[in-house]
């Protein structure tokens, strides 16, 4: 695991070295707010790319729970993985990537600029205490999630494997015409119950644990490591917590008929699936979001100090 950190620290760090520099000549003059939408768009872009097949597998896995039978085997990651390479190539893997980047690209960019602009806004004499950073995190990922979530809707039917989508933008006219716009924001309470949690949450971890940082290892190179370290606890500590919310995300928004409501989604996976339900595809989504989340912020904040900007 440690090899795996520094690898990807490396690789990070190679990234931000790129694109900052990019960035720099380009967008020299640009305002901050957008620099940070760049940076932000350009660090997600990349996480997704890498991570996508998680994201496929606990979404299958979450999936597969909504029409188990009871006392039917278990189903576990690796089974769902094998299945899909050999069901649907390993290029399966990668299915819903497309509405992932229409997702990705304008979200994280959404979410940092907001983050940036609120930070810059309160806390340009001095960095957030623990509840202020949650409060932070949380507060952006509201926006971005409230804006992007039709492409949420889109991606989680395109990875459950259970619509036969073509493209984006085929998907987005198909659930209009036969569901109704109002379906494009079917599981919006679950949705920001998951994730305003899990970016506050992880703003907070992340903050508290950079801080705890020698200060001769957060101006070195080797930064970016130490970063993506901080950004792997994290992760894994917000993800455990907000595990749940996902999985009732994921029955609404793949049977918004079956599930109308948020209780009525908690309600049936409990009396179904017990207490363990709400944590089915937890392994797949937490080392997805932990690996995605740790990754994005490390990039963008390295992307932001070549372009001279305090992230």
């Amino acid at each position: 695991m440690s090899a795996f950190v520094l690898i990807s620290g490396l690789l990070v760090c190679t990234a931000g070295t790129f694109w900052g520099t990019f960035l720099t000549m380009e967008l020299s003059l640009a305002h901050p707010a957008l620099k940070a939408f760049l940076c932000g768009s350009l660090s997600g872009t990349c996480s997704t790319l890498l991570f996508q097949p998680l994201d496929l597998v606990k979404t299958r896995l979450q999936t597969l729970q909504i029409n188990r039978r009871p006392g039917s085997a278990k189903v576990g990651m690796v089974t769902v993985f094998l299945s899909v390479v050999r069901t649907e190539k390993l290029i399966g893997l990668w299915k819903g990537v497309s509405p992932s980047f229409v997702r990705t690209i304008p979200g994280v960019g959404i979410y940092f600029s907001t983050y940036y602009s609120l930070k810059q806004h309160f806390f340009q004499e001095q960095g957030p205490k623990a509840m202020e950073a949650m409060v932070l995190g949380a507060s952006a990922k509201s926006v971005a999630g409230v804006c992007m979530l039709p492409a949420t809707v889109i991606k989680t039917r395109f990875e459950s494997g259970r619509y036969n989508y073509v493209s984006v933008t085929g998907a987005l006219r198909t659930v209009c015409q036969t569901e109704g716009p109002r379906t494009l924001f079917s599981g919006l309470t679950a949705t920001l119950l998951r994730d305003v949690p899990f970016s506050g949450l992880y703003v907070m971890f992340y903050s508290q644990a950079k801080n705890t940082l020698p200060q001769e290892i957060s101006t070195s190179v080797y930064s970016p490591v130490a970063n993506f370290s901080c950004g792997i606890l994290s992760g894994v500590l917000a993800s455990l917590v907000t595990q749940p919310a996902d999985v009732v995300k994921t029955h609404i928004q793949v049977s918004p008929d079956l599930h109308k409501r948020t209780a009525h989604a908690v309600q049936y996976i409990y009396m179904e699936h017990g207490f363990h339900g709400f944590f089915r595809g937890g392994v797949p989504r937490s080392l997805r979001r932990t690996m995605v989340a740790a990754m994005a912020w490390t990039v963008y904040e390295q992307l932001m100090a070549r372009m001279g900007l305090q992230s």
